[in-house]
């Protein structure tokens, strides 16, 4: 109704209301004026005033608040409804849905399956056909089923990770339609176009021709996405893309590869603003433990910006053999390698000291990249540390020069002709030579071969069967002009010609900065021999993924249609890659929704011939009971208005002026004593307050208050029993725990809370779940207890199919779950105070569950007996019901036997909550304290 969302039932008994103007006039008219007649004695009256005084007319105020109240009465006739189901019915044509489900369609994808879920169940009452047709997936067959099975489809349906290409649709569309007829096509867009959008509108008309056409656009949450995210020197940045247009802001968020946020940034969109900018500005060792960026409060696989080593800001050290006293500041090698170092690396140089000093200092800071400028001899002592170092994955980049050719050196990827090569002199025949090829499996394929390169002077490698295999570059004769070699986990380079412009013009061009870019990202994928390292094998180097984006922007499995994808690859998720990271866990590779290039507009529909509808959030509300009510209440202003003016009211308090008294006396003490919503929200306030206190003046233990009665008193008296057990064994005396509300609840003032599953409950509102998903995100730790373990069916998976696993994966179902593993036996939580092997509660045969810790090298494994990342998992799950067999009664004696109640499992099961809150509260230091003897041995005390 003229763009309201507003429909009648029976819209023809709007046609009362052209009778208004004739009850206006009804009202208006007066009675006959009687007959005049003379009587002289009644002069004797004129002067006599009336006490009441009966108007000729009625008011016009008093006519239109009648005639307000007959119109509210007419449109409750006429079936008012506001936000009223999608679609009408009535029409017996099948109906075909075309649903938009990319990453840009996940920022609002509930809406839209309410949306098509109310235009399944109009099809279901007029008994249509439904054609569910998603626009991702242009190899499915598009068939008609009825609506019942139409509605199953669409809650299987998810939105993508990736940008969907519609046209690929329209050819199975167009084949559907000519062997179906008549169709009512209906399109559930989202409003963005991130490429091809043009095409796909016109060429959908096309297909459609005279058929009905809905589209469904606006009334949703816009779309937002990440793109270009760059560590510079002085901060990080990334661009914030959207569709529409207004003022608004945001945050993006910093998150670590262990799920803990590191910074957040704000953003700001002007009122014709596209894109923004979010700018970290943080140290570069925290800049450089960013693995994700996100959107705050935005759910979508575009509002997240994965990053792996590339995005890492190097430290590289550069050390050169030339001395203070002849090195001409602009015009030695250090000038060169740091300008060309600078855009993406952070440059220390070894300026002080002797070269080998320096070189060990490096060492000790652990730069993943050194290089060498003209450093000739080394002493065995650093050439020793320096293969270490590079068998542990250094990257080590030299440069020839007078020293270099006179030194006998195995720190170099060739063997090398002492002295060097002059050409162009006066004293030979031999021209300058121009650089003439990248090999195609060196780490500088792919680069542009400049021809303005001229070299004067190198070091030649002397010729072996393996010398072309090492070639990265080369001159004109033939010649190398760079090489490499893989050794151990590390590389080995050497440039054949100067850093500084003495021997060549490379340090001087634009492709010096990129092959010193290669490298420098190289230092990040040492651990196998990467895209461009030169090795025997010649093949494409792929790899598998490791864990996948779903179009939520959450973390998961690959799909079973996600392919192994090459090394270098550098482009955008797609269906057979989509976004995630790839490859070894310690050293993944990122790939991204959209490409650093990627812009995202706004999808013109306005070609189309169809009939525009929006999305709506809001229930559908009958307004009949309102606009009757507001008609009684006119009426009763009436009959009120007519007593005054006739005086009914003022003989009525005549008459009962006592009653009339003691009545007002009664309401104005009604108003006095109703609460007002202000002193309401101040006793809110205040008992906030109150709880705020009690929880931040003493450590506390917490504990999830479920509703039932039974549950809640055991898990009580649980952590009420392990507080005090705590109290007797450690040093730790905490307050008593507090039951809290994760939907109302401040949940940041403690450091664990204790959760039981009750089976078949019903999960909890969405704004529960975010509250415990940003609890976790900021170091709290859940323990998810199903208190089932005798429940379980025989079998490998018999754990996870107990009533209460089920309800706790429901639960799970909308929480950033990072990956989980049972506890290890090395792991930090079996040793935080007493020495454990398990973690037994009421019963002892489940298992306890953590977040997954990264793998480490068997040699370092053996010699750290105990493990832990840099934060506590934040998360525990476990099936023994630890509250149960903590719980005591008053008198101290259990409230719950034990199965199957071995000797002393209640004094280990008090034994594990004393571990996990030693661990919530203390961290991994139990990991670090033993390295303390090397870090003592280190230090010469």
């Amino acid at each position: 109704m003229a763009g309201l969302p507003l429909t009648f039932a029976q819209p023809l008994l709007l046609l009362g209301l052209l009778s208004l103007p004739v009850l206006w006039w009804l009202l208006r008219v007066m009675p006959p004026r009687p007959r005049r007649i003379e009587f002289p004695p009644t002069r004797l009256l004129f002067d006599i005033k009336p006490k009441e005084e009966t108007p000729s007319r009625t008011p016009w105020w008093l006519t239109a608040l009648r005639l307000a109240a007959a119109a509210l009465v007419i449109l409750a006739a006429a079936g008012p409804i506001w936000n009223p189901q999608t679609a009408a019915g009535g029409s017996n044509a099948p109906l075909v849905i075309l649903l938009d489900d990319g990453w840009s369609a996940a920022a609002s994808w509930d809406t839209r399956i309410k949306a098509a879920d109310e235009l399944i169940a109009n099809a279901e009452n007029d008994r249509r056909g439904v054609a569910l047709v998603p626009l991702s997936e242009p190899a499915r067959d598009i068939t008609l089923m009825p609506a019942g099975t139409a509605r199953v489809a669409l809650r299987q349906l998810a939105p993508k990770p990736y940008s969907i290409d519609r046209v690929d649709t329209l050819g199975s569309l167009d084949r559907f339609l000519k062997a179906t007829g008549d169709a009512e096509i209906t399109w559930l867009s989202d409003g963005v176009d991130t490429g091809r959008g043009a095409e796909f509108v016109e060429n959908l008309g096309k297909t459609i021709g005279d058929r009905k056409l809905t589209v469904f656009e606006g009334g949703a949450a816009p779309a937002q996405a990440l793109v270009a995210a760059e560590n510079a020197a002085a901060k990080m940045t990334v661009k914030v893309l959207r569709t529409t247009g207004g003022v608004a802001a945001g945050v993006v968020r910093a998150i670590d590869a262990k799920g803990s946020p590191i910074g957040e940034a704000r953003y700001a969109f002007g009122m014709q603003d596209r894109e923004s900018e979010a700018a970290f500005d943080l140290p570069v060792e925290l800049r450089n433990d960013i693995s994700r960026l996100e959107i705050s409060g935005e759910r979508s696989a575009g509002a997240v910006q994965l990053l792996d080593k590339r995005w890492r800001r190097r430290a590289v050290g550069v050390v050169t053999g030339a001395t203070s006293d002849t090195a001409q500041p602009l015009l030695a090698s250090t000038f060169y390698l740091t300008r060309a170092l600078s855009p993406f690396a952070d440059v220390r140089l070894g300026d002080r000291g002797a070269a080998q000093q320096v070189i060990a200092q490096f060492l000790d800071q652990r730069l993943p990249m050194i290089v060498l400028a003209d450093v000739g001899t080394l002493s065995p002592e650093i050439r020793e540390r320096l293969n270490a170092w590079i068998d542990q994955g250094g990257v080590l980049v030299r440069f020839a020069g007078p020293r270099l050719a006179q030194a006998d050196d195995d720190l170099v990827p060739v063997k090398l002709r002492r002295g060097g090569r002059i050409l162009g002199g006066s004293l030979t025949w031999e021209k300058p030579q121009h650089l003439a090829s990248f090999a195609a499996d060196g780490p500088f394929a792919g680069l542009a071969v400049p021809k303005d390169i001229t070299v004067n002077r190198q070091v030649l490698a002397q010729p072996d069967a393996v010398l072309a295999t090492k070639t990265w570059a080369s001159l004109e004769d033939g010649t190398p002009l760079v090489t490499g070699e893989h050794r151990g986990r590390g590389i080995v380079s050497l440039f054949h010609v100067g850093a500084d412009s003495r021997w060549s013009d490379l340090p001087m061009s634009g492709s010096f900065v990129e092959m010193l870019r290669r490298l420098v990202d190289m230092s990040g994928y040492t651990s196998k021999p990467g895209a461009g390292v030169a090795s025997e094998a010649t093949n494409v180097e792929t790899v598998a993924p490791l864990r996948t984006l779903d179009g939520f922007g959450a973390f998961g499995p690959p799909p079973s249609t996600a392919k192994p994808m090459p090394a270098d690859y550098r482009d955008r998720g797609t269906a057979e890659h989509p976004p995630g990271f790839y490859g070894p866990a310690d050293g993944p590779i990122a790939v991204n929704t959209l490409a650093s290039a990627d812009r995202i507009a706004p999808l013109d529909t306005s070609s189309l011939r169809a009939q525009r509808a929006s999305y709506t959030n809001a229930e559908p509300r009958d307004l009949r009971g309102i606009l009757l009510s507001s008609s009684l209440a006119l009426f009763l202003i009436d009959a009120v208005v007519v007593a005054m003016l006739g005086a009914g009211l003022a003989a009525l308090w005549r008459r009962r002026t006592a009653a009339a008294a003691v009545l007002l006396a009664l309401m104005l003490s009604a108003a006095l004593i109703a609460p007002s919503p202000t002193h309401a929200q101040g006793s809110r306030a205040q008992g906030n307050d109150e709880f705020a206190i009690k929880s931040v003046s003493q450590t506390r233990l917490a504990y999830v208050v479920t509703g039932n009665a039974d549950v809640d008193s055991i898990v009580k008296a649980g952590m009420t029993g392990l507080t005090l057990f705590l109290a007797q064994r450690t040093a730790l005396e905490a307050g008593d725990p507090v039951g809290v509300d994760p939907a109302r609840d401040e949940l940041a003032f403690f450091p664990l809370i204790y959760w039981p599953v009750v089976p078949g409950a019903p999960k909890p509102p969405q704004d529960a779940i975010n509250r415990i998903d940003a609890y976790m995100k900021q170091g709290g730790t859940v323990i998810f207890d199903t208190r089932d373990a005798v429940e379980a069916p025989p079998g490998e998976n018999g754990a996870s199919q107990t009533p209460g696993m089920r309800t706790l994966r429901e639960i799970l179902s909308s929480l950033d779950v990072p990956e989980l593993e049972p506890v290890p036996r090395e792991h930090v939580l079996t040793k935080t105070f007493y020495l454990l092997r398990d973690f037994p509660g009421r019963f002892n045969s489940g298992q306890t569950w953590v977040e997954t810790l990264p793998r480490e090298d068997d040699d370092d494994a053996a010699s750290r007996p105990a493990r832990g990342g840099d934060g506590v998992s934040p998360i525990i799950i476990t099936s023994n019901d630890l509250a149960g067999a903590w719980a005591h009664r008053p008198d101290g004696q259990p409230m719950l036997p034990l199965t199957p109640g071995e000797p002393r499992q209640r004094e280990f099961a008090f034994r594990s909550g004393v571990n996990i809150v030693m661990y919530t509260l203390t961290g991994n230091y139990k990991a670090d304290q033993v390295h303390a003897p090397a870090l003592i041995e280190r230090l010469g005390q």
